[in-house]
């Protein structure tokens, strides 16, 4: 099944760059090819770069807080299984914590890293990584792949926090919707939407056969998905066809 998500407003959309960001940080990190460790640096480059343009710690914090409460009201429900709640809980809790412990800005050691800050410099300028730009950079490159990669994991220490607090988040807010299967007539959907807690984010699941893609758009009072055709490489059109997928809405 393919799976498209889209937010309904700026928070989650944060979240889930990050998170989409951060997958491609620790897969490259995995690897032990120099291109590899050179593409986890570039994205880590840009998770700094979203953390400074927010208050992401307080809001971090202030929807772990939240959570907890809720989870910690449901605790001896009979109707909740205390096995699977409680590690969820134990989670929130250590996250919040080590959240907590950090007394300075997210990632205020990396920025005082000179050398580190020189590369995030000329990153985003279009080769701007070159060895004749930035010799030390290749240096660091040319080192043993154990040696490169113990580094991004020192320097990715410093956000880890940040990561496993949205994985939190967002987790609960997938978490929280029903599945519902839908039909697109002639390849539209609009639905309406009300109700006292708000849906933050959708998800739409369709079969890996159709050759269609959703482009939506969306808020909290209405969701207006069309599906468009595409074929490899051939210009993308609107599809005619009715479309079947299954439609998911999460809130907090």
């Amino acid at each position: 099944m393919a799976t498209y998500e889209f937010p309904f407003n700026e928070r989650i959309r944060t979240l889930l760059r990050l998170e989409d960001l951060f997958s491609k940080v620790l897969l490259n990190i995995n690897s032990e090819h120099a291109s590899h460790h050179h593409n986890a640096i570039v994205s880590f480059f840009q998770i700094l770069d979203i953390i400074d343009r927010t208050d992401l710690k307080g809001d971090l914090l202030q929807e772990l807080d939240r959570q907890k409460a809720v989870m910690a009201n449901l605790v001896g429900n009979p109707n909740i299984a205390a096995e699977i709640l409680q590690p969820i809980l134990d989670k929130i809790i250590g996250t919040s914590a080590r959240l907590r412990t950090i007394s300075t800005k997210i990632g205020q050691p990396l920025r005082e890293n000179e050398w580190l800050m020189s590369i995030k410099q000329r990153s985003f300028i279009p080769g701007g990584l070159c060895e004749f730009d930035l010799p030390a950079y290749h240096y660091w490159l040319d080192s043993p792949a154990a040696d490169r990669k113990q580094d991004l994991e020192k320097w990715l220490a410093h956000v880890t926090p940040i990561y496993d607090a949205l994985a939190i988040i967002l987790n609960i807010v997938r978490g929280s919707g029903k599945a519902v299967p839908n039909i697109a007539l002639n390849g539209a959907y609009q639905q309406m939407l009300g109700g006292a807690k708000p849906a933050q984010m959708l998800q739409i699941e369709l079969d890996d056969h159709l050759t269609c893609y959703p482009e939506i758009s969306a808020n909290k009072y209405a969701i207006n998905i069309r599906f468009i055709s595409m074929s490899r490489t051939e210009k993308p059109h609107p599809c005619d066809e009715d479309v079947a997928f299954t439609l998911k809405l999460g809130n907090l």
